[in-house]
């Protein structure tokens, strides 16, 4: 009997059966579409954006340069004067048509890349031409190993044949006929000087940025290859031989 009763009480307090479970429906969110307005604007920010960051690829990849400059004419100038006269604003190489000695028909612009030491004058090249390809030949074998960084161009404008007993000396100039009238939109002398009274300096960005005093001689030389020296001292970071 008292097995009967707790047989009975323990069926009692058994946990009731679980109802079936009733199968229900899934729930499904409907998200609605953006208006006009919110696209339009969310456009606006994503072009924004993509803005501020090619701005800052621009700033990172022109950093080199800018410090470059900033060196060469604000933290280093230690109580020294340069030689030459820099050029402010700086005047861009201009997409001008040239022909070489060899009749071969090119553009200005492709000079970019390298550090340029520039001379003006007429084919037939009087003593005072002969004079500044003379300095330049000298002044670019001076910078022993970083006188590839440098090229002397002898800018020739006008129509007038070149001497033979010059083109040997010429061997590794670059040497580029171009009309007058167009390089004087580019090159300019000194108040009451002449175009092929100077020589000039264009960086490897083919920025015209510096001119040596006209009539130019040994002593002056000197002055201008401290000028070029620094030049490419200051620039070292950046400025590779070669184009």
């Amino acid at each position: 009997m008292s097995g009967s009763k707790l047989s009975d009480a323990s069926f009692s307090r058994r946990a009731p059966e679980p109802r079936a479970r009733q199968d229900e429906p899934l729930g499904l969110t409907v998200h609605g579409l953006p208006s006009p307005a919110q696209a339009a604007q969310a456009d606006a920010k994503r072009t924004l954006s993509g803005r501020w960051k090619m701005l800052a690829v621009l700033l990172v990849c022109a950093a080199p340069v800018i410090a470059s400059y900033f060196t060469y004419y604000v933290v280093r100038p230690e109580g020294r004067r340069h030689f030459g006269e820099l050029i402010d604003p700086q005047r861009p190489l201009p997409a001008l048509a040239t022909t070489s000695l060899g009749g071969e028909g090119g553009n200005l612009s492709a000079l970019k890349g390298q550090w340029l030491l520039l001379s003006v004058a007429g084919g037939a090249c009087d003593a005072a031409c002969q004079n500044h390809l003379y300095l330049q030949r000298q002044l670019r074998e001076s910078l022993g190993k970083e006188k590839e960084r440098l090229d002397w161009v002898w800018l020739v404008d006008d129509a007038a044949p070149i001497p033979e007993s010059l083109r040997a000396g010429l061997a590794q100039a670059t040497v580029l006929r171009v009309p007058s009238d167009a390089l004087a939109q580019w090159l300019a002398p000194a108040a009451g000087h002449r175009l092929s009274e100077h020589l000039y300096v264009v960086d490897p960005m083919g920025n015209w940025m510096m001119r040596f005093p006209a009539g130019l001689d040994l002593a002056g030389a000197g002055k201008a290859k401290r000028d070029l020296e620094r030049l490419l001292r200051a620039s070292a970071s950046w400025d590779q031989a070669g184009r």
